[in-house]
């Protein structure tokens, strides 16, 4: 895998060769530095490795994981498809030129528009998640005489070992029909009567950050026998079974990731010997993956704003970020490694808490962790920032976005502009008796 990041001789942080001291005067602080190398080398990994182990794949990035206009350009660059799970993130793709045919739409609530929309475009798929997808489908294919390629997504009750914010394949879910009880049966039965929708595929998703290769092969075989009972019973012309993703992502330097080649060999064997023992010809192959795309690509730089030590308690480090950029750690108390930007040849004898600068004492990006002693106006960076930081970004307190930046060697671009002050009052309205 692509090297994160290095040290020039003065011990300051560079990222693709890029000084980090250079790219915080140029584009501000805080500042997400995304690196294109190490993006490109897991689409391609994704890619490589589905397509050496399964006779037909199809690889669609997750887009809640991080999205911008110029990310679908890199996207479609890899010949990634694209998950979207909300009106907004369709918009950012068809602003980006992203083949409408290469979207799938996701999402548990989807509104009306949010659907008229995805026929509009011509969106490849559609997830059935409930039976108000399948009620409002009906009606908007009936009256735009359109028709719509569609999955149902189904929980198979495996419930794997992860946090409880991020399971989403066991019964007690949000997401789907459940596979127990017949729910997801019935839900084909209503579907293969609407002239307008034509079901090609199933899909499932039982969560993220999973690590362990047990609860995806219970997924797919039970999802397997589904995919084969539809064709047998109900005649329809499902050829497609979408996984989904969730590999997880070690926030750890310490230890490596799960392999992505392991992952995809394990899960397509899974697949190959559930449709032969099924007796199916095996389906067209969807994966999923979003946080192991970006995550490690993420970068997210501070500048220290002032020191509190209280001896014998805590010592903090107060930064000009916080929950507002990453709310990783107020959710999830979620790990990332911390760097001194400018002191990395300094021993690290000092522990220290970074909080941010929300008036909220959860306002916190990493408890405990051993740097150098620092000051204010220094840089720290937390690593693996890459997945569900900037795209979970509030405007809490007022705190202005940071900028988002593509690396790599001899360039930088923008992905994202630093919010300015008409940014956060642009929407603000004064009713007139006031």
């Amino acid at each position: 895998m692509t090297k994160l990041y290095d040290r020039n001789e003065e011990g300051v942080v560079t990222l693709a060769g890029h000084n980090v001291r250079d790219l915080v005067e140029q584009f501000g602080s805080p500042l997400v530095v995304m690196l294109e190398d190490e993006i490109r080398e897991r689409c391609q990994l994704y890619r490589g490795e589905m397509a050496a182990n399964y006779p037909r794949t199809q690889v669609h990035y997750a887009g809640k994981a991080f999205l911008t206009t110029g990310f679908c350009r890199l996207l479609q660059d890899e010949g990634l498809g694209l998950d979207v799970v909300s009106w907004g993130e369709l918009e950012t793709a068809i602003a980006a030129g992203f083949p409408p045919s290469w979207i799938l739409m996701h999402g548990n609530a989807k509104t009306y528009r949010d659907l008229e929309r995805a026929l509009e475009v011509g969106v490849g798929r559609i997830v059935i998640d409930n039976d108000t997808d399948i009620e409002r489908l009906a009606e908007l294919t009936a009256r735009t005489g359109k028709t719509v390629k569609a999955m149902i997504r189904v929980a198979p009750g495996v419930k794997p070992n992860t946090h409880e914010y991020i399971a989403t394949g066991q019964q007690d879910t949000k997401f789907g029909f459940n596979l127990i009880g017949g729910d997801a049966e019935r839900a084909v039965q209503r579907i293969v009567d609407v002239p307008g929708i034509q079901l090609v595929g199933i899909h499932c998703h039982i969560g993220s950050q999973i690590f362990e290769a047990k609860p995806y092969a219970l997924a797919i075989d039970a999802m397997v026998e589904f995919y084969a009972k539809i064709q047998r019973e109900y005649g329809a012309p499902v050829d497609e079974f979408n996984m989904g993703g969730g590999l997880g992502v070690n926030y750890d330097e310490d230890t490596p990731p799960p392999a992505i080649a392991e992952h995809i060999a394990v899960s397509c064997k899974a697949v190959l010997d559930a449709a032969k023992h099924h007796n199916v010809e095996p389906p067209l192959l969807y994966m999923e993956p979003g946080r192991s795309i970006v995550a490690r690509a993420g970068i997210t730089v501070y500048t220290v704003q002032s020191v509190k030590k209280i001896d014998g308690v805590r010592n903090y480090l107060s930064v000009d970020g916080g929950m507002t950029d990453n709310p990783r750690f107020a959710l999830y108390q979620a790990k990332h490694p911390v760097l001194a930007v400018e002191h990395m040849d300094e021993p690290a004898d000092e522990v220290w808490s970074i909080s941010g600068r929300c008036c909220e004492s959860g306002d916190m990006l990493q408890r405990d962790v051993k740097l150098p002693e620092l000051k204010a106006n220094d840089l720290v960076a937390l690593l693996y920032t890459g997945a569900y930081t900037y795209s979970m970004a509030s405007h809490y307190n007022r705190v202005a976005k940071p900028a988002v930046v593509l690396v790599r060697e001899g360039q930088v671009g923008l992905l994202a502009e630093r919010d300015t002050t008409e940014d956060l009052l642009r929407l603000d309205r004064i009713p007139e008796w006031l």
